[in-house]
């Protein structure tokens, strides 16, 4: 089965301290796929879309080996929490608050993120 492609002008914004930033074209995101964007201060923000359509933001770097693969690790959901798992070492990581379901006292930033109309 072949699937038409969007012809929305929908965009992808994720909330900074200076306001909102266009990430990319709504399009680019397959659901249950990470894609990694580079922010203005040269941070990586991991994207991830879900098959209900809600998008999530969360940083890109896994802090327990430095390396920024977030945007690479499989999604899943626990206890009804959508999170990604860390493609290193498996740790998840909460798509919503950026809290590790592993470890609670490692967390990475999290990021509102909205679709917008050109």
């Amino acid at each position: 089965m072949t699937m038409a492609p969007e012809t929305t002008d929908l965009q992808v914004q994720l909330r900074l301290a200076e306001g909102w930033f266009t990430v990319c074209d709504l399009h680019r995101l397959a659901p249950g796929r990470g894609v990694a964007a580079l922010l203005p201060d040269c941070r990586q923000v991991a994207l991830f879309r879900d098959r209900e359509d809600r998008l999530y933001g969360i940083d890109n770097r896994d802090p327990f080996t430095g390396a920024p693969v977030l945007a690479r690790g499989l999604t899943g959901t626990a206890d009804g929490r959508p999170f990604v798992a860390s493609p290193l070492l498996k740790q998840r990581f909460d798509l919503e608050t950026g809290g590790c379901l592993d470890d609670p006292s490692v967390s990475v930033p999290a990021y509102r993120v909205r679709k917008w109309a050109v």
